[in-house]
């Protein structure tokens, strides 16, 4: 037998037992664990604002606006800092990561130069995360479910304009 199936074999019965490299992956880079961790809490936190929402389907955008969900830190740092109550509210006032949850029907955050064909912009589709100004923006409180008024059943968002855009990452952790 060779090395990699006895390896192989030895991994399954002492799965308990493994390290982090050995879970990390073939190539046990800290790299790509760190960037399949990010991935899954910004998926993770993408359902629940999506989830806490509810059905947005009675929410019009007039124009060129498209809707936001704010991006609101956890209350534990990835060093285990727990931050304090006043401490996340601020990304409330000033949080620069928002979550695409509505885009208006005259919304284009990617035009083209007709003169020189080139794009301008970029191409930002539902659910997507952005980067905004947040003094540009509109900030209003959400809520799709109808039989739940209670505050905090409310997602905070804010209304942009498709120009007001600066840019789309991959996940919320990668602007502070």
């Amino acid at each position: 037998m060779s090395a990699t199936v006895l390896n192989d074999r030895f991994k399954e019965k002492n799965n308990d037992r493994l390290t982090d490299n050995d879970r990390r992956g073939h190539d046990g880079s800290k790299e790509n664990h760190e960037k399949d961790r990010f991935q899954r809490q910004a998926d993770e936190q993408k359902n629940a604002i999506i989830k806490k929402l509810g059905d947005l389907s009675g929410f019009e955008i007039a124009q060129n606006q498209a809707l936001l969900a704010i991006y609101q830190r956890p209350e534990m740092t990835p060093g285990g800092i727990i931050a304090t109550h006043n401490y996340l509210k601020e990304d409330i006032y000033q949080g620069k990561v928002g979550l695409v949850v509505k885009i208006g029907a005259a919304c284009r955050f990617q035009r083209f130069d007709p003169s020189t064909g080139t794009a301008i912009g970029l191409e930002v589709n539902l659910h997507d995360w952005i980067v905004i100004r947040p003094s540009h923006s509109w900030a209003l409180d959400v809520n799709g479910h109808p039989d739940r008024l209670l505050r905090d059943e409310f997602v905070p968002c804010r209304l942009i304009y498709d120009d007001q855009l600066v840019a789309r990452i991959a996940h919320p952790m990668m602007v502070w």
